[in-house]
Order: C-alpha cells, then sequence, then structure tokens
C-alpha cells in the first residue's frame, strides 16, 4: 500500500502536517552579531507548510562560524532573533528545529578573527568563501583533549537557547565535512587519543555531544544529521561501515527525535543505518540526487525513511508541498541569490496565490 506523503505524521511529541521536510540550506542573510531578523522570520513562515522546517546551519560558539552572515545560537541576541522566527512559524502552522553546525576546521580567520580548529591539524584542500572573496583554507589547531568538553559545553549551550527561542529542537550537524563530521572522518581525525584511531573512538565525540544534549533539553527534541561516505569539505573515510554502525549504536539507547541521512545517489549506507535504528529516519538525496514527488514516493514506500527532504525545491516555492499535491509548476531556483544578499531570490518567490 502506498504512504499518503501528505498525511499527518506524529513525530516524537509534534504532529507534523505531512512527510516534507524542508532541508537546512545556508543563506547567508543573518543580521548584525550573526542574529537572525525579520526578513528571516518571514522567509522561514512563508514555507510553514513543511511538515517540519530544519533551519540553516547555525553556529553553536563563534569560532564555528565557517561562512559570513551564519546565525548563531550563543548570544542573547541571536536568541531574540530566532524567537522572532520560532514565532513566525508557529503562527503559520510549522514546526522548526535548528540545526547547531560547528563548522571545524572549515573556515576562516578573516570571517571570525579566529584559526579554526579541529579533530587534527589537517589543512583541507581547496577554499572558502570569505568577505574578502574565496580564500585558501588554513591549518586548523587540533583540539586538546582537555578541551573537548568545552565544545560539548557549546553545543549544549547553544540547545539550550534554542528551546528559549521558542524553537522545536535542534538537530546536530554531523554531516557534509563539518566538526562532528571531521571527527568520524579517518582523513581528517588523525588523534592518537581515545578520539582517533577506530572506528568506535572517532565516533566517540559525536555520541557524547548527543548524550549531553539530550540530558539538557530531552531525546525528544534532538535529531541529527549524517552523510556517509560524503567527500565534501574534503573528507575522506575508508571505514564507512564500520564507523556509521559504531555511531549509530551508540546513539540508539538515547532515542533521538531522528536521524536523518543525507545519501548521494548509487550508495547504500544508509540503507543499513536505517536497520539499526529504531526511531523515525528521515532521507535526502544529498547535493546530487532528485528531491522530487516520485523520489520521495519510493523512499517511503520501500521503507527506507519515514520523512523526506528537500532543499532547492523548498527554497525557490515557498508552497512546495500545495503545489506537489495539485500537480502545479514549481518556481525556478535563482543560484545567483542562493547565498547573500537581501529579499531578492529570499522572500520574492511567488506563491500561487499570489
Amino acid at each position: 500500500m502506498s504512504t499518503d506523503l501528505f498525511a499527518p505524521y506524529q513525530l516524537g511529541d509534534l504532529e507534523l502536517k505531512n512527510r516534507f521536510v524542508m532541508a537546512p540550506m545556508t543563506r547567508n542573510r543573518a543580521g548584525e552579531g550573526t542574529a537572525p531578523t525579520a526578513l528571516n522570520a518571514e522567509y522561514y513562515a512563508q514555507r510553514a507548510g513543511a511538515g517540519l522546517i530544519i533551519t540553516e546551519g547555525t553556529q553553536p560558539a563563534a569560532v564555528g562560524q565557517g561562512y559570513p552572515n551564519t546565525p548563531g545560537l550563543h548570544t542573547d541576541e541571536q536568541v531574540a532573533g530566532w524567537r522572532l522566527v520560532a514565532d513566525a512559524v508557529h503562527a503559520a502552522g510549522g514546526r522548526i528545529v535548528a540545526q547547531l553546525m560547528h563548522t571545524g576546521r572549515i573556515g576562516h580567520p578573516s570571517i571570525t578573527g579566529l584559526q579554526p580548529v579541529g579533530p587534527s591539524a589537517v589543512t583541507p584542500a581547496g577554499q572558502v568563501f570569505t568577505p574578502e572573496g574565496m580564500q585558501d583554507m588554513q591549518e586548523p589547531r587540533a583540539l586538546e583533549t582537555g578541551e573537548l568538553a568545552g565544545v560539548v559545553a557549546d553545543f549544549v549551550d547553544a540547545s539550550r537557547r534554542a528551546i528559549a527561542a521558542g524553537l522545536d529542537g535542534v538537530e546536530l550537524h554531523a554531516a557534509n565535512g563539518y566538526l562532528l563530521h571531521q571527527f568520524l572522518a579517518d582523513n581528517s581525525n588523525v588523534r592518537t587519543d581515545a578520539y582517533g584511531g577506530s572506528p568506535e573512538n572517532r565516533a566517540r565525540f559525536v555520541i557524547e555531544v548527543a548524550q549531553a544534549v539530550v540530558a539538557e533539553i530531552g531525546a525528544g527534541r534532538v535529531g541529527i544529521r549524517v552523510s556517509p561516505g560524503h567527500a565534501f569539505n574534503d573528507i575522506s573515510e575508508t571505514e564507512v561501515e564500520a564507523t556509521y554502525e559504531a555511531l549509530v549504536t551508540g546513539l540508539e539507547p538515547l532515542g533521538l527525535l531522528y536521524l536523518h541521512i543525507a545519501e548521494d545517489p548509487g550508495t547504500t549506507y544508509g540503507d543499513t543505518l536505517r536497520k539499526l535504528f529504531s526511531g523515525t529516519v528521515i532521507r535526502s538525496t544529498g547535493f546530487a540526487g532528485p528531491s522530487d514527488l516520485e523520489t520521495a514516493q519510493d523512499v517511503l514506500d520501500s521503507g527506507a525513511g519515514d520523512l523526506f527532504a528537500i532543499g532547492r525545491g523548498f527554497l525557490a516555492t515557498p508552497d512546495l508541498v500545495a503545489r506537489l499535491q495539485k500537480g502545479d509548476a514549481l518556481n525556478e531556483p535563482d543560484q545567483p541569490t542562493f547565498y547573500g544578499g537581501g529579499a531578492e531570490g529570499y522572500t520574492d518567490y511567488p506563491a500561487l496565490s499570489e
């Protein structure tokens, strides 16, 4: 029997109006002090027709900011900004969680005034966008073993602030080559302490972050995103199955709200993780895969996932779910306005009612 993508879904204590998730998408439009503004609140409220919104990556500490004008969740000013967003989405009948994204070694001192940090002093290949344009990646400072508890505390503090802002929970970003993923990957993590070497050791820090955040705000408010085998941001993983089996096995007893698996087409690691995780699974097809109605239907009907995340479709079409249900045409995304700017290419995409 075919799954009804447009039927409500009970996600922990959250009743979602449908099975579609707005995927996290960096838009580089935070205001002064990297705090969300009324413009950001309008953007998210326009897309409250999604069953669940996952916000753009949000740094839990100043050193965790990897790109210009991305929002944070480590100051009172930022909490006030996120409260604008949460209130607007809830008023429109939506649900929203904040994605906590510490970028680790991905970043540049010209953005934060700070040297990036990582599990090891391994410089990633490539360049990063900064206020002065594209610049080469810098060598990160390797985090000392004794510092890791402080990084965990940053995630805990940001999670507490998310709930204080009225958001429905948080998603820990352990994907796409950022700090938590850097601990999982054996090319970015060459540590010789208890947090490096074996798959179990490389998974340890991510599990400890999840445990601490759950202890602070409750498992029913915590999800996690992974991208097994994904090479973005110069990540290379040679023990993918063993690493992610160790990770999900360690996370399973926590009773997390969901596991969000972003996986490129042609790989099947996510299917293994689905079997190891007893809770809700969100699937997305990464940067390269299709994110259309047919793909979503196939994912849910096959049992590969319970919810399906779409990125660019929600970016360009604020009433995406309604249009998919009616079979109406979608707006075309305007790529030059994806990152940075104002309302153009952000809140001015038309809905059908307009």
